[in-house]
């Protein structure tokens, strides 16, 4: 029987999204079902624009170059592995409505939903993760 994964993300630098898609990608990868719940600033990972150049933490600029070093790919590339996965993204409507958003701004693929959408998915899960 298949797991299911519910991950939120309520962050939004460069860390906060390489957490959130590598478990994500990982569980995909063991064939869970997967979810993840994108609000307030976790929304960054999966907009347009922003997720391209997603903040490092103060003092850890370094860590770029050894992403780049150690071949990790980028967070878009990481974003559309995840969909190609079957990944289920949910962009919180109550996030986008407070701060001006519509789908549009988003990468193509995800859902709007509010926290009963998401809490449908979650209250059965086996591992439910918050970054």
């Amino acid at each position: 029987m298949a797991k299911k994964v519910a991950i939120i993300a309520a962050n939004g630098g460069l860390f906060d999204a390489y957490k959130v898609f590598n478990i994500a990608t990982a569980a995909a990868a063991t064939e869970a079902e997967v979810a993840i719940f994108f609000t307030f600033e976790g929304l960054n990972l999966i907009h347009k624009e922003a997720y391209k150049n997603l903040p490092l933490p103060e003092g850890k600029e370094h860590f770029q170059e050894g992403f780049q070093k150690a071949n990790v790919p980028a967070i878009p590339e990481l974003v559309e592995m995840a969909k190609e996965m079957g990944v289920k993204m949910i962009a919180c409507q109550m996030t986008m409505d407070v701060m001006g958003l519509e789908k549009e701004h988003f990468v193509d693929g995800i859902d709007v939903g509010g926290a009963v959408t998401f809490l449908d998915f979650a209250k059965d899960a086996d591992v439910t993760l918050t970054f």
